[in-house]
């Protein structure tokens, strides 16, 4: 079979940088899905993008569909045919469905019942009949937001410009919102020209000859060695925010580095301040020297070749002085706004329309700081209380206002500047941390005090509300903000459960009367929500699935307790004697299910010498796990419940716990029951699986 390849491109207006990888990745896989269902064999397939394209190149695709056969399977056998052996009117309709003869069926067992089948062979098409199905795939992509033109029902990223569809050296004919298929495609809006592409293995080629460079990973290392050469020409150290590099990289089709420089006034604003105005305005690099100070130059991309650079310089210097002096200007006024004065206009804010303003909310991140310093043993009260007094001053700030990621970093500067404690502003800062997966914990005790309190006020009233995270939708980020909890008591070893901090911010937002529902019903699901959230993270350790649901119970507790359950868990899981040990726990706990709540065991109920002795070991066990779970320690309970495993067996051996007798029945299914409790206070062992 002969086989051609095969170029899609998709020419379009250009795309905000923030969807173009995610709608070539997508265009990779719905080609892959697609010619795997259509059974079209090929040997590989890149995808390309640029600002105004999206494209796709598949070598050695088949020029046929594989031949198919289908088995499908029809009534049962008994259905099939009547007490004669005649086919019914079920089977016949099955084979006629089929395009098929009732001689051409056949019985096989399924489950011990026997069913009617056929074979059908499928003769598969000529690839290039099937390939203007593209115009579906192409539909197909979604995208943040889409837009419609002209009279068309089409709602697509950005205007279809222009369509390649080639098949070895053949076009492939469809049209989308009245633009044809072609072989012509664009080079770069200044500096290239309509290019006609011969065949697909010369795409690449062609559009370099046109001032594009259509593989990202190509465009991106281009711009990587660019600032890398500027870097070493000037002796500079020029850091590579990779998020600006994919960003800047879904900007350009021909880049280009250069540098130019600002005026060193500007250095007078802090270094944060300067990064974020050239990244997030201007999508700029910044410069540093090899000790990390902050230079006054600065590294961005043209999309263009070399020509005329010193007028592009000039340009980028131009805008980036406005900006600067706006940063400088709002910078020198905030200096000026009195903290108190910040405070005072917090009370005009809303935070939220039913749960009042800012400094509300302020003040009940102030009482929670407060019960959780005095839960957790802080005793500088004083520094926590007015860290979180100030935690959201700079709000109010022009700064922030601009820059609202500043918001935190630029509270810490003000306040230092304002004569507040070093603690205090550090803790401003770092109330907001962790703000995602995989960033830092707060570094001090105050800011993980405010920290924990801001989110546990976020997440407490807004389930008071009813504003509950539901599928993929989480508006307040309330997911985000209990891991964060979760991770600040994990980093600091803090002697909480979550039961407690729920309770906490709990009684401070009914206190307020901002609750909607019940108290009790929104524990519930608190718990729930922040038990998935201890979930994810032992996952996120490489904790087993069976492991987590072992070491998970209804109650939380402490955090690092379940952690360390999981990891040693983990860890005997290759011991040999393991299972044994899981098995032996594990029959204690399911004869216990059987028990009766309602009855008290009687030591006067012991016949045999075997149910003393469990007793005993019982109480002692029990003691020794208490004990050892309330100090963290354990490697020592699950030591303890090892030391039953023998007391356990010899009782199995000697005693039938279902005795005719219903009270000695009773007695001990409730001896199981007390045992199973102290077990199941380390682990649920029924969960875990073994292969």
């Amino acid at each position: 079979m002969s086989k051609k390849d095969f170029l899609l491109e998709i020419g379009l207006e250009e795309m905000p940088a923030r969807f173009v990888t995610d709608a070539m990745n997508q265009l990779k896989d719905k080609m892959e899905e697609w010619l795997k269902d259509g059974n079209v064999a090929y040997e590989a397939i890149e995808a390309y993008s640029t600002p105004r394209r999206l494209a796709i190149l598949i070598t050695e695709v088949a020029e046929k569909q594989e031949d198919m056969v289908e088995e499908a399977r029809g009534p049962a056998k008994r259905i099939a045919k009547d007490e004669d052996g005649n086919w019914t009117k079920a089977a016949l309709g099955f084979a006629r469905g089929q395009g098929l003869s009732t001689d051409e069926l056949f019985f096989n067992e399924v489950n011990g019942q026997e069913y009617v089948f056929a074979k059908k062979h499928i003769v598969g098409q000529e690839t290039k009949t099937i390939l203007p199905q593209m115009e579906d795939i192409i539909k197909s992509l979604h995208f943040p937001k889409n837009m419609r033109w002209n009279q068309y029902d089409l709602r697509y990223v950005r205007p279809i410009q222009w369509l390649v569809a080639l098949y070895g050296d053949e076009v492939i004919p469809f049209e989308i919102t009245n633009v044809q298929t072609d072989r012509k495609s664009l080079g770069h809006r200044f500096l290239g020209n309509e290019t006609t592409i011969t065949e697909p293995r010369d795409y690449v080629r062609s559009l370099l000859a046109e001032h594009v460079i259509v593989n990202p990973s190509e465009r991106k290392e281009a711009i990587r060695n660019q600032i890398k050469q500027i870097e070493e020409q000037n002796g500079w150290v020029i850091p590579i925010d990779e998020d600006l590099l994919e960003e800047v990289n879904n900007l350009v089709e021909y880049p280009t580095a250069l540098h130019g420089s600002f005026d060193e006034s500007f250095l007078e604003v802090p270094e944060e301040v300067l990064i974020t105005s050239m990244r997030e305005h201007q999508r700029y690099f910044p410069v540093h020297t090899k000790e990390g100070a902050l230079l006054p130059h600065f590294i961005t991309v043209r999309n263009g070749n070399h020509e005329f650079l010193e007028n592009v310089v000039k340009g980028n210097e131009k805008v980036l002085r406005a900006r600067l002096s706006d940063a400088q200007f709002f910078y020198r006024e905030d200096q000026k706004l009195k903290i108190e004065d910040a405070l005072e206009r917090l009370k005009s804010i809303v935070y939220h329309e039913e749960l009042g303003t800012l400094a509300e909310k302020v003040g009940r991140v102030q009482e929670i700081s407060s019960q959780l310093a005095t839960r957790l043993g802080v005793t500088d009260t004083l520094t926590i209380n007015r860290a979180a007094e100030l935690c959201k001053f700079d709000l109010v700030t022009q700064m922030v206002y601009e820059f609202p990621e500043l918001q935190g970093r630029m509270g810490e500067e003000y306040a230092l500047k304002a004569g507040e404690a070093p603690e205090v502003a550090l803790a401003i800062k770092e109330h907001y941390m962790p703000r995602f997966a995989n960033d830092q914990s707060p570094s001090t005790m105050t800011g993980t005090v405010v920290s924990m309190a801001d989110k546990l006020d976020t997440i407490i009233t807004c389930f008071g509300i009813g504003l509950i995270p539901s599928g993929s939708q989480d508006p307040y980020a309330l997911r985000r903000q209990a891991a964060g909890v979760i991770q600040m008591i994990l980093d600091k070893n803090l002697n909480v459960s979550v039961e407690e901090v729920i309770e906490i911010a709990l009684n401070a937002a009914e206190e307020k009367q901002l609750l909607k529902r019940s108290s009790e019903e929104i524990s519930k699901d608190l718990l729930e929500f922040f038990r998935l959230r201890v979930k994810n993270t032992l996952q996120e350790r490489g904790t087993r699935y069976d492991i987590v649901e072992a070491v998970l119970s209804e109650t939380i507790g402490q955090v690092d307790t379940i952690v360390k359950k999981a990891h040693l868990l983990m860890e005997q899981i290759e011991a040999a004697s393991f299972k044994e040990t899981v098995e032996t726990l594990s029959r204690v706990t399911n004869i216990a299910t059987k028990a009766s709540r309602s009855t008290e065991l009687s030591e006067s109920l012991f016949e045999q010498e075997e149910e003393k002795t469990l007793y005993k070991v019982y109480l002692e066990t029990d003691e020794k796990v208490k004990r050892a779970l309330e100090t963290g320690n354990v490697d020592e309970a699950y030591e303890a419940l090892i030391e039953t495993k023998a007391t356990i067996n010899l009782y199995f051996d000697n005693i039938m716990v279902m005795s005719e007798d219903e009270k000695v029945k009773e007695n001990r299914l409730m001896q199981m029951k007390l045992l199973a409790d102290t077990i199941q206070s380390f682990a649920n062992f029924n969960a875990i699986v073994f292969a």
